[in-house]
C-alpha cells in the first residue's frame, strides 16, 4: 500500500517528461494571457508533486494515468529523489512568483521567475535534461546530500543498463 505523502522510487521518466511539458504549456499560458491566478495553479501542482508524486497533481495525474501508458515507450526507470528535489525547485520558483505578483505586486518579476521555469521545463521535456537533478547530483558530489537519500544516484553501478533494440 502506497502512502499518499511519499513520493515514488524509481519515477518513469516518460511521465517526468509529459509533466515538464505540461508546465511548459502552462507557464506559457500563464504568460501570454498575463492571468496571474494560472500562478496559483502552477505552484499547486509542485507542492502536489513534492509531497504526493503524481496522487494530488491533475498533470501528475494525466501523465502517469493517462498519456505515459499510450505512448509507444517502454518506460524507463530513473531515481525518484532527483525527481522530487526538481518539483521542489518548481515549487521554490512557482511560490516566489505567486508572493512576488499578489503580496508585492511584481508582476514582472513574477513573470520572470516563470520565463526561467519554462526553459527548464523544456530542457527537461524536449531533452530529458533535468537541471534540478544535475544540481541534486552536484550537491550529492559536495556532500549537502547525504548518500542515504539516494543509493542509486550515489553509486552508479545499481543504475539500470539500458536494453538493446538489436
Amino acid at each position: 500500500m502506497t502512502h499518499l505523502f511519499s513520493f515514488p522510487n524509481p519515477v518513469n521518466e516518460i511521465s517526468a517528461r509529459i509533466v515538464a511539458g505540461g508546465v511548459v504549456i502552462l507557464g506559457l499560458a500563464t504568460i501570454v494571457s498575463q492571468q496571474p491566478w494560472l500562478l496559483l495553479a502552477l505552484a499547486y501542482g509542485f507542492v502536489a508533486r513534492v509531497l504526493t508524486g503524481p496522487k494530488l497533481s491533475p498533470l501528475g495525474l494525466l501523465a502517469t494515468r493517462v498519456l505515459a501508458p499510450r505512448l509507444p515507450f517502454d518506460p524507463r526507470l530513473v531515481p525518484g529523489p532527483p525527481k522530487r528535489f526538481a518539483q521542489g525547485i518548481g515549487a521554490a520558483v512557482t511560490i516566489s512568483a505567486s508572493v512576488l505578483h499578489f503580496a508585492f505586486g511584481l508582476s514582472a518579476w513574477a513573470y520572470a521567475l516563470i520565463v526561467l521555469l519554462v526553459c527548464f521545463a523544456l530542457l527537461e521535456s524536449v531533452f530529458g535534461l533535468c537541471v534540478g537533478c544535475r544540481i541534486f547530483a552536484l550537491l550529492m558530489r559536495l556532500n549537502v546530500i547525504p548518500a542515504e537519500v539516494c543509493l542509486e544516484c550515489q553509486d552508479i553501478s545499481m543504475r539500470r543498463q539500458p536494453v538493446s533494440t538489436r
